[in-house]
């Protein structure tokens, strides 16, 4: 099991109706995405934080390293927007000409990258809330009382287990490679990983068809059963959720952010 699969059972809010953390999840990916604005996308990035380190109890140095992953490629992807290449004069904060064409940062790109890049960064923080405090299992059962067409439901279910599947098979194959030097150096490590890569594709293929086969065994006909826990609804949750959704709405708009 990962260790977001065992946070995701093991965390304070288990005996919380999945549909509240949805509801929680949903009206702040909302705020989130339809009132942007840099302070808003702070508030929430902070909010989520807040809710799955101290409230949730999910260690904070874990959550931390989960934030820098989705981090790291958007700092990547970011060069694109905030870098502008014109052969018009342009007023660049830093920049430079190659040829005919000037290559630089406007006030402008940059603006649009570093709100892109904190809204971005709160919209991946409402993922994480909910991936961490609700199983997939609940979450299955939550979208089956949505009425969400039970092709949609197992294809996300099957889905969901085989990326685990990928990152597990991934995980003993690099663990392997390091107790033999795999990484020693540059030259290895560029051996091993494209090693990797080719064993991992093959084993994995072969264990998703073990688990098809487990799967037909077990009578599997399209459709995954799991054991449900019954919850009630709590008033006081939703009353809470819809406070803190008022007033982080409330604040979004004070700061200006509208789509």
């Amino acid at each position: 099991m990962l260790l977001i699969d065992h946070f995701a059972y093991n965390n304070r809010f288990t005996q919380v109706h999945p549909g509240e953390k949805a509801l929680f999840f949903v009206l702040t990916m909302s705020v989130c995405l339809f009132l942007p604005s840099l302070s808003t996308s702070l508030a929430v990035t902070l909010l989520m934080a807040g809710v799955v380190v101290l409230l949730a109890g999910i260690p904070w140095k874990f959550y931390g390293k989960l934030l820098l992953v989705p981090g790291s490629f958007l700092i990547i992807g970011l060069v694109a927007v905030a870098v502008s290449v014109t052969r018009e004069p342009c007023q660049f904060l830093w920049g430079t000409y190659l040829g005919d064409y000037a290559v630089g940062i406007t006030k402008a790109g940059l603006d649009t990258a570093v709100n892109l890049f904190f809204r971005s960064l709160g919209a991946v923080s409402c993922l994480y809330f909910l991936s961490l405090t609700t199983p997939m299992t609940e979450m299955v059962g939550l979208l089956r009382k949505l009425r969400v067409p039970a092709l949609v439901v197992e294809l996300i279910t099957l889905i969901y287990r085989l990326i685990f599947i990928l990152l597990e098979m991934a995980g003993q194959i690099y663990t392997a490679q390091s107790s033999r030097l795999g990484y020693r150096s540059m030259r290895t490590g560029f051996t091993a990983l494209s090693q990797l890569i080719l064993s991992m594709f093959i084993k994995s293929y072969r264990q998703s068809q073990n688990m098809y086969d487990s799967l037909v065994a077990r009578c599997y006909d399209g459709q995954l059963h799991f054991i449900e826990d019954k919850r009630n609804w709590s008033l006081c949750h939703v009353l809470v959720i819809v406070a803190v959704e008022a007033v982080l709405a409330a604040w979004a708009l004070y700061a200006g952010g509208i789509m």
